[in-house]
């Protein structure tokens, strides 16, 4: 059993993490400033840049801050931009957090600003040492998955050794999601066929039809020259490694960022935009699509690279998984587990695959990632713009 903590909204975190979010470009500089001095001590930044409302932004700011692993957040306002700032506080004071909204041109500057915040902030770090506790099982967890700096190992060893994690966590009961429609193009009819019914393995197929009529209409697929590089040569071959990292389970449904599983089971998030494309790359890196996970709620994210990603992420730990052998050589500080093994012939897909699981287990249960023990809170946040989900894509809603 894990020692969660236990928020007045009932979910159960497994970090206890005071979020410092800044609401718009402008006052990046002073949450920055409030937030270095406790790095050490689980205070971590996110914020959006923009100074223009946005929908989807907004969605994304209030389901982070009552993220289970956050017990508390501070925003940080410049006072004049677009930001709902009153609404998402109210929206993290109902869910029983300590909340507060700092705007800058109220405090007095920059070092007014600066010391109000870190006051706020040492009073709560107090506040928090009293969170309750409480046991969680493997299946209240939700379990996010990634890959990044792919190259022709990813979809051998680390894509698949994630599914077969996956496989595992779904047969406990866990809620695992699994994404970048944009890199499944060509996969969309095996994974209608696993669909809990026809009709959501419809809402997949043209969920995947989205994402490549997008990326048509930005002129260039999700493939980086780093993926050429290392191997891969076309969109459907990056496609074909990046499904591994599903498993086998039967899909049962359709998120998008900021939808919270309501039971068990394996979940495709569609990170693309709806309506015309507007937005530009939907993943312009990484950590956008990490950040949409977390505001589904994942505890945790897996990450696959073969070229070697060296990212984290604020408020959720993120299991690096090498897939490239000779990467894990040079980069082994940085990654958790070493699936290059399944290369060499000194480990079975299963036997890494519950490797992962296992240490899931222990990260779920206090132990520090790599990523977090260097101390790598990346996150970013930008424009885009969804529609609600249908019926048909969330059968267990019914």
């Amino acid at each position: 059993m894990i020692q969660a903590y236990l928020r007045q909204d009932g979910r159960k975190g497994i970090r206890n993490t005071i979020l410092v979010a800044y609401l718009v470009e402008c006052a990046h500089h002073v949450a920055r400033e409030i937030v270095t001095p406790y790095r050490e001590q689980g205070i971590h930044l996110i914020g959006f840049s923009g100074c223009y409302p946005n929908a989807y932004a907004y969605r994304m700011m209030t389901r982070l801050a009552t993220h289970p692993n956050v017990g508390a957040a501070l925003f940080v306002s410049l006072g004049c931009e677009g930001f709902n700032k009153a609404g998402v506080l109210e929206y993290a004071r109902k869910s029983g957090r300590p909340a507060k909204l700092l705007v800058i041109q109220d405090s007095g500057g920059t070092r007014k600003s600066i010391v109000q915040g870190r006051d706020w902030v040492e009073r709560t770090l107090e506040q928090l040492a009293h969170t309750p506790r409480a046991q969680m099982g493997v299946e209240e967890l939700i379990v996010g998955t990634k890959c990044g700096g792919s190259d022709a190992t990813s979809g051998l060893t680390a894509n698949p050794a994630m599914g077969r994690a996956f496989d595992f966590l779904v047969e406990k009961g866990a809620a695992c999601i699994f994404e970048e429609t944009g890199e499944l193009i060509g996969m969309e009819h095996w994974m209608a066929e696993r669909a809990e019914n026809p009709a959501l393995g419809q809402e997949i197929i043209q969920t995947v039809a989205k994402a490549a009529r997008y990326y048509a209409a930005m002129g260039h697929a999700s493939f980086a020259p780093g993926n050429a590089d290392g191997g891969l040569t076309t969109i459907e071959e990056k496609s074909l490694g990046a499904y591994a990292k599903s498993g086998q389970s039967k899909i049962s449904g359709i998120l998008k960022p900021g939808d919270a599983p309501l039971r068990g089971g394996l979940y495709l998030m569609d990170m693309i935009p709806d309506g015309e494309p507007r937005w530009g790359f939907p993943n312009i890196n990484d950590n956008v699509e990490v950040g949409e996970l977390i505001a589904c709620g994942a505890h945790l994210v897996l990450f696959s690279t073969g070229r070697g990603s060296v990212v984290g992420s604020a408020i959720s730990p993120v299991i690096k998984v090498c897939a490239n052998p000779k990467t894990y050589q040079r980069m082994a500080d940085d990654m958790d587990v070493d699936a290059g093994r399944i290369l060499e012939g000194k480990a079975t897909l299963d036997e890494v695959g519950r490797e992962i699981y296992d240490l899931l287990l222990r990260v779920a249960a206090g132990e520090k990632t790599k990523s977090e023990g260097l101390g790598h809170q990346e996150f970013v946040l930008t424009y885009k713009s969804f529609e609600a989900l249908g019926p048909a894509c969330f059968p267990s809603a019914a």
